[in-house]
């Protein structure tokens, strides 16, 4: 062992002045796709823990419930009880309670100052909170502006929806008219307000429920925080509610225990105990967003992983087969197989051991571009990140497969040694045999012959590794603007989310309550601009036992949301479903449901198809919901605020083909008039919407310009590639270049033949890349497609792409002037003089 440890160290040493150009490129190549491979898949596992890990440093509570509501009707004169809240708090199964106090129903809002309202249809106003130990459970971050200082009762911090809708930002001072519990519910009182502060904003926070979530509910999440100093103020005079929010003992399972011993001291508890969702719901509900982008990453990951393996498994079949030689004079000198492995391989094992530990440097420092998605701005941990889950197995799969690889060629190699093989490797096929001869230029003729041609022994060229480093840069970057395309195809269609129309007209607070169905239907019916619309209600039943958010509409409704399978809504016994309520029901299109709206006889139902169903309303999602015709509910159920004339709670509209959008708009406006006008608030409407992203379409533009530097990355570590395999081509091929400058080639043709021989190698790739790119493109989108329940387009930019084909035929030339320069630059009589 110590004698053959001792040639294989010799022999490297001697050796290494002529091959560490080779080891050096072998490196490079390891540690910068190795590295990339590796900062994708610890990307994909950092953002795929994102929330759950931002959720938890807010200190969640299990639930909130309701302490205190202002309402004289139920006897209850003021929205704050400190002997409730107290008495909630202190409750057998609490482990830790935070109060607040909601102010919003004793404002006129009409009436606070320093505002400049840019609201939208179905925006709820903002809802003004105090407390004084509000912030120690779920704990809102800070992204912009400071705290307020708890002593001074002048300063607030806002959300951005709040933000957007009161048109303030930081500095800015708004005055806040806030009200008695016996003046905001008297009908005839007039006077000043109780308080009337000024109050400067100091801060824009981010509350946890609110960092993943549809647009329908950023309708509804505005929301001021007010001080301490100025809740002490106000508490005992002008709350409007007041809940706790605790965390219990044993989690979520404790839950309906402590509603139940909530209730028996809760005043209100008859008309239920409401309050936000469990953690554990709303952590599985983000991650379900999240899951998507990384996937995405990790595929990315698992793709440069591959890249990695098989340009470095090229590259080293390369270096070996051009050592073919030395490795036989070994043999003749007496060396064993032991040795002559042992004298191949150490120089190989270390670069990549070196290529291995720099990817690890590598995929470091690229961690802080982690985690993707919407929680990347208030991720708590954000900077460097070690996964050594990632990193340790990353370096050990590099060096694993790479050795295994090498030692494998090694042995052939030495196999074809042993049986008198020369790595004599046949001429390029026929065809390039005649196009040597068929009068084309020189230059041409031996830059297609040295990108096609290996060449033989110590002389062979890496031709095959060029091509595949081509190949793979084309097939990533097609990939990746075809998806990127295809994302921005999505984002800029609705109705491939779901949003199958073109404006939808909603109810007041963002469809919850209702229109007047006579005066909508002749309305819209004889409206010249409207080619079509649907009526819909929103409603929650069971299916299975199982709570299920609803839309209802008639059979066959003329627009409805765009189906992934099956058919529609055809008569009263079917349903349409989302995809994940399919499959959490377990069951297919086909199958039946047992239906339940909790008032009449339950009905069975049959699963006619499977739709992508927009949140228009809380609780539907693109995948998440059914699709049911209104029969099926009682009339007070699709009525739930009692309005004298019901109908649909939202409009649904389709223009006809080529209108006038602007004069549409206006007809439609008209039409919200007039039915403001008559009805009032026995049948408002709350306004015009063109679209209500889901938290999936939303989120997806968090992921910034990441995938681009990675794929940029990516196709880099490509282009090293080829550079590198040009620069050995010219070194391997001197004697050839010799030659060929002694028959009378000048220097700008030597250069001109390596320019050749590098855009040849692009072509192919190019050939062969574009339109695998497009196909792994397109499969990629469609998975993607699926795992988000959106109607699967793909959009093949083919601009982009030309611009990619030109680009690398152009790089090609650019990344050939170092190594044409060489070629040029080779001295005959050294070359000549050392044969």
């Amino acid at each position: 062992m110590n004698h053959m440890v001792r040639v294989a160290s010799y022999r490297f040493r001697a050796t290494f002045a002529r091959q560490w150009g080779g080891y050096v490129g072998l490196m490079l190549l390891v540690a910068l796709v190795g590295g990339l491979s590796m900062a994708s898949l610890a990307g994909a596992r950092r953002t795929d823990s994102s929330f759950p890990i931002y959720v938890a440093s807010t200190d969640p509570a299990t639930l909130q419930v309701l302490a205190g509501f202002d309402d004289p009707a139920l006897g209850i004169p003021n929205g704050y009880n400190p002997k409730l809240v107290r008495a909630i708090a202190n409750l057998p199964l609490v482990e830790k309670s935070a109060f607040s106090i909601g102010f919003d129903g004793n404002i006129n809002l009409g009436g606070i100052k320093g505002v400049h309202l840019h609201t939208t249809p179905g925006e709820t106003p903002p809802t003004f909170i105090g407390g004084s130990d509000y912030l120690t459970l779920d704990k809102a971050t800070l992204i912009a502006g400071h705290w307020f200082n708890p002593h001074r009762p002048d300063e607030a911090v806002v959300d951005a929806q709040a933000a957007k809708e009161m048109g303030v930002h930081i500095g800015s001072v708004i005055q806040v008219p806030f009200y008695t519990d016996k003046e905001s519910t008297s009908s005839n009182y007039n006077g000043p307000p109780y308080l009337f502060p000024k109050i400067t904003i100091v801060g824009e926070i981010v509350i946890n429920s609110t960092v993943i979530q549809d647009e329908i509910d950023a309708l509804g999440s505005s929301a001021v925080l007010l001080s301490p100093q100025l809740n002490k103020q106000l508490e005992s005079c002008c709350a409007y509610y007041s809940g706790d929010a605790v965390q219990l003992r044993g989690g979520v399972a404790n839950e309906a225990r402590f509603r139940a011993e909530a209730a028996k001291i809760d005043p209100i508890s008859k008309f239920g105990i409401t309050g936000g969702g469990s953690p554990t719901q709303a952590i599985a509900k983000g991650q379900q967003e999240i899951k998507p982008e990384a996937i995405a990453l990790g595929v990315f990951g698992l793709i440069a992983g591959i890249a990695a393996l098989l340009i470095g498994g090229l590259t080293i079949g390369r270096m070996l087969r051009s050592r073919a030689a030395e490795m036989r004079t070994l043999q003749a000198l007496g060396a064993n197989t032991s040795m002559v492995l042992g004298a191949e391989l150490i120089g190989v094992s270390l670069a990549v051991a070196t290529g291995a530990i720099l990817a690890v440097a590598l995929a470091i420092s690229l961690s802080p571009l982690s985690p993707l998605g919407p929680v990347r701005f208030v991720y708590p941990y954000r900077g460097i990140s070690y996964d050594w889950t990632v990193l340790g197995l990353g370096v050990m799969a590099l060096i694993v497969a790479l050795m295994a690889m090498a030692f494998v060629l090694a042995r052939r190699e030495l196999r074809r040694i042993r049986l008198g093989r020369r790595n004599d490797f046949r001429e390029a096929n026929s065809w390039v045999s005649r196009a040597t001869t068929a009068g084309v230029p020189l230059s041409v003729a031996t830059g297609l012959r040295f990108a096609l041609k290996s060449g033989r022994g110590a002389n062979a060229a890496p031709v095959r590794s060029a091509i595949l480093g081509a190949v793979l840069a084309v097939v990533v970057l097609v990939t990746t603007v075809t998806f990127g395309a295809s994302l921005d195809n999505l984002v800029s269609h609705p109705s491939l989310y779901g949003w199958n129309w073109n404006y939808a007209v909603l109810s007041g607070f963002a469809g919850q309550e209702n229109l007047p169905g006579p005066q909508v239907a002749a309305l819209f019916d004889h409206d010249h601009y409207v080619a079509s619309w649907s009526g819909a209600n929103f409603v929650a039943a069971e299916l299975d036992g199982q709570t299920v958010q609803m839309m209802t509409e008639a059979p066959d409704a003329r627009v409805a949301p765009p189906l992934l399978s099956g058919h529609g809504l055809e008569a009263a016994n079917q349903v349409v479903l989302g995809d994940a309520t399919l499959a959490a029901l377990h069951k297919r299109v086909g199958d039946t449901v047992t239906f339940s709206n909790g008032k009449t006889k339950s009905t069975t139902l049959t699963i006619v198809g499977t739709a992508t169903l927009t949140p228009i309303t809380k609780g539907l999602e693109m995948g998440t919901g059914a699709l049911v015709a209104p029969s099926n509910f009682p009339a007070a159920l699709l009525n739930s605020q009692r309005s004298p004339i019901p109908g649909p709670q939202a409009v649904l509209i389709r223009l006809r083909a080529g209108s006038d959008t602007k004069a549409a708009l206006r007809s439609i406006h008209q039409i919200i008039y007039e039915v403001n006008r008559i009805h009032g608030d026995a049948g408002a409407a709350g306004g015009l919407v063109e679209h209500l992203r889901p938290a999936e379409i939303a989120n997806y533009r968090a992921m910034g310009t990441t995938p681009a530097i990675l794929g940029g990355g990516l196709a880099l570590g490509a282009v090293v590639a080829l550079a590198l395999a040009l620069v050995a081509s010219v070194r391997r091929r001197r004697r050839e270049l010799a030659l060929l400058k002694t028959l009378g080639f000048v220097r700008r043709q030597l250069a001109a033949a390596v320019a050749w021989q590098s855009s040849i190698a692009v072509a192919i790739g190019v050939l062969i890349g574009v339109p695998l790119g497009i196909i792994f493109g397109r499969v990629l989108w469609t998975l993607f497609a699926h795992e988000i329940d959106a109607v699967p387009v793909t959009s093949v930019p083919g601009v982009v792409i030309i611009l990619i084909v030109v680009g690398a035929l152009v790089l090609a030339n650019v990344v050939a002037a170092i190594p044409g320069r060489m070629a040029a630059r080779t001295s005959t009589a050294l070359v000549l003089r050392e044969e």
